[in-house]
């Protein structure tokens, strides 16, 4: 018996929904194993962790981190600065950041560049105050100047007793700078092509680096039909 054209149709409903079944399948494993909760599992929590907030926003673009390559510089003075003012009861929010400069025989020669509030220009940029040592809640004061070598010194003072110590000096090419937490990470390109980025955190005594993350692109072959990948390596300092 010939079969009806109702069920060659219901037959051809099959096989369609049988192939998009399979293609979901596909799709799903393609690119690597599955992931995720299986029912009847418990959810982990997951701890609130604080977000990235960027300092100088207009001079966090992607084409200025592609410049030049970031370095720790040298070793941070733990010493107050012997030709600063007193610290008065309002904290560094209350000194003029040039003063400071000027108090600063590692930094007194960026005193020759103008203020700047946009980037694309050698001069200071708008001084930020932001806690990074947390044990008083008292802001220290973040210096950033743009050179006209396209590099960018970022340096950090503190209070101690009234005098004002400068705990981090670090330099590279329109460096992006941000604050996670009470850490400061700045991030930039480095001398063989990657992305760097360096993560400083108080250790009592100055802001040192904790870790220095280098990003090469497309060094991982790809899988047909899945997206490259990038390699990481981790150096700590």
């Amino acid at each position: 018996m010939l079969p009806s054209l109702r069920m060659i149709r219901a037959a051809v409903a099959v096989g369609v929904a049988a192939l998009g079944v399979a293609a979901i399948l596909v799709a799903l494993s393609g690119c690597g194993a599955r992931s995720g909760l299986v029912e009847g599992d418990r959810a982990y929590e997951v701890p609130l962790q604080p977000l990235p907030q960027q300092l100088w926003p207009a001079w966090y673009e992607s084409d200025a981190r592609r410049n030049g390559g970031i370095g720790s510089g040298h070793p941070e003075p733990r010493a107050p600065l012997a030709d600063a003012p007193p610290v008065p009861k309002e904290g560094l929010r209350a000194l003029d950041p040039e003063t400071v400069l000027k108090a600063d025989p590692a930094a007194k020669g960026l005193t020759r560049l103008p203020m700047t509030d946009r980037p694309g220009r050698p001069g200071i940029r708008p001084p930020v105050l932001h806690d990074l040592t947390g044990h008083d809640g008292t802001p220290e004061l973040i210096i950033a100047a743009d050179l006209e070598n396209r590099r960018t010194v970022v340096i950090v003072y503190t209070a101690r007793a009234g005098k004002i110590v400068p705990i981090l000096y670090t330099s590279g090419s329109r460096l992006a700078v941000e604050t996670v937490g009470t850490d400061l990470v700045t991030r930039g390109a480095a001398d063989d092509g990657a992305q760097q980025t360096v993560r400083y955190r108080w250790d009592g005594m100055r802001l040192s680096p904790v870790s220095d993350d280098k990003t090469y692109r497309d060094t991982v072959p790809t899988t047909p039909g899945c997206p490259g990948r990038a390699a990481r390596v981790r150096e700590r300092s």
